[in-house]
């Protein structure tokens, strides 16, 4: 077992298998006649889980490839100060890895505090076909949101294109820390590693997401979500720079539109409602 100092990232973004959980705003100088405060919330929703896990399992990976995790940005990933540590254990069964954040709010490059710990198990190698890597939480905090459950991400070896794709399944939560709500999170996607898989650099890395899934208030309140035109997460860019999700609350009659641009990385993003659409910020 070694240990190593690290540092934390802005991870993919998508969501990401990965929706990039990046969470919302109203646009206030947007022209609509339609109140889309609680259809906000749901994007808001979706948008903070989907980025959430999606950084954790991009610190997982790092963490396995380099023993470090990176933060991504620029032409390559830099390296933060003394964030965090990362510990791997190649004796056990499973063999196990430990990204610690330690038990103060931890300042990312992302605008981002991270505390506690992030968990790995895994069986294989993350390139190895057939490899399984599992994701935990111990006291885990993402601005002051408690996070909890598991994502399995499972390495299908390659799909007729000759890229590598992963089964995920997430099973998770998430504590609020402004209101004290929990939303509790599952889904199912898969992720294609569509751009960069041949070199060792992370800035060239580009995966596309596709699937579902649904988040649940305390209050019983379920939203289902479908990714309708699959998600692009580059990791030299902070936020999903395209693709559409389908948000349906249990009862609607219609689904709200989450899209995310065409291509440009920024922090844009536009949902529709009811043929009314209207601009939200990523933050």
């Amino acid at each position: 077992m070694h240990t190593r100092k690290i540092v934390s990232i802005a991870a993919f973004t998508v969501f990401a298998a990965t929706l990039t959980f990046t969470a919302c705003k109203r646009d206030k100088n947007n022209n609509s006649n339609v109140d889309v405060e609680e259809d906000t919330y749901y994007a808001d929703d979706q948008a903070r889980m989907d980025q959430t896990f999606s950084d954790a399992q991009t610190l997982s990976d790092q963490a396995y490839d380099f023993g470090s995790v990176q933060m991504k940005g620029g032409v390559n990933p830099t390296i933060l100060g003394s964030c965090a540590t990362v510990t791997r254990d190649t004796t056990g069964t499973p063999r196990k890895i430990t990204i610690d954040f330690g038990t103060t709010n931890c300042l990312c490059n992302d605008g981002r505090y991270r505390r506690g710990k992030i968990i790995i198990t895994y069986s294989g190698k993350y390139r190895d076909s057939g490899s399984v890597h599992t994701i935990g939480f111990d006291g885990y905090y993402v601005n002051n949101n408690q996070v909890l459950g598991n994502k399995t991400v499972t390495n299908m070896g390659k799909n007729s294109s000759g890229q590598s794709y992963f089964n995920i399944s997430v099973n998770g939560m998430m504590i609020l820390n402004t209101t004290g709500d929990t939303i509790s999170h599952a889904a199912s996607r898969t992720r294609t590693w569509i751009a960069g898989e041949s070199t060792t650099a992370l800035s060239d890395d580009i995966y596309s997401i596709t699937g579902s899934g649904t988040n649940t208030r305390a209050n019983g309140k379920v939203v289902n979500y479908t990714i309708t035109s699959p998600l692009t997460l580059a990791l030299n860019c902070r936020w999903i720079e395209q693709g559409t999700v389908d948000i349906t609350p249990a009862g609607a009659s219609k689904a709200r539109t989450l899209d995310y641009g065409s291509g440009t990385c920024d922090d844009q993003a536009t949902i529709t409602v009811n043929g009314k659409t209207r601009t939200i910020t990523l933050r």
